[in-house]
């Protein structure tokens, strides 16, 4: 396989996942400044190990790669804790996470800050979790991931991602609350 060849493969696998790749690593490091390096890195792996693809699942080995990244990242940069503090601006928050999607029904100014207040406090609420946890989360409710993608990217069996995924969903309910509509 050719330099050339390599580049048409990382350019087919990798890429088409890059939002993806920068959002997963946007949870798990906190802050964009710090997301960017993981998912540089990560491109950068991905690109070296190209011909490992088992061309399976493009967007679980990619997303893979990235948590990978990510974790060695935040042992060599933050190895006592994850500070989770940036937020992002709105436009930001919803152009990476939410692509518009509560936008188009608002239909108030008292809409739009009860929306920022709720995703805020899920956001806090979100961010209060374990590292474990908090990953589980976002690779299904975020990502939209199944089960055996999950247990793929996380490298842990399918009965521990439903596990994690059950306890973290109980951790976010005690933390935010009986808030039926």
């Amino acid at each position: 396989m050719s330099a050339k060849d390599d580049r048409a493969l990382f350019d087919e696998v990798f890429l088409p996942n890059l939002a993806e790749a920068y959002r997963l690593a946007q949870w798990l490091t906190g802050n964009a400044s710090d997301a960017e390096d993981v998912v540089q890195d990560a491109a950068l792996r991905a690109f070296r190990g190209i011909r490992g693809f088992g061309a399976i699942n493009a967007r679980a080995w990619s997303l893979t790669i990235v948590r990978n990244t990510a974790y060695s990242w935040l042992m060599k940069n933050r190895p006592k804790a994850v500070v989770l503090t940036e937020e992002l601006g709105r436009a930001e928050q919803q152009q990476v996470e939410y692509e518009n999607i509560y936008t188009e029904r608002l239909a108030t100014p008292e809409d739009d800050i009860v929306l920022k207040a709720d995703i805020a406090e899920v956001r806090r609420a979100l961010e209060s979790l374990p590292t474990s946890f908090r990953e589980i989360v976002v690779l299904r409710e975020i990502h939209e991931m199944n089960y055996r993608d999950i247990a793929e990217v996380t490298n842990i069996p399918i009965g521990t991602v439903m596990s994690r995924l059950s306890r973290a969903r109980q951790l976010l309910i005690e933390l935010l609350g009986d808030r039926r509509p």
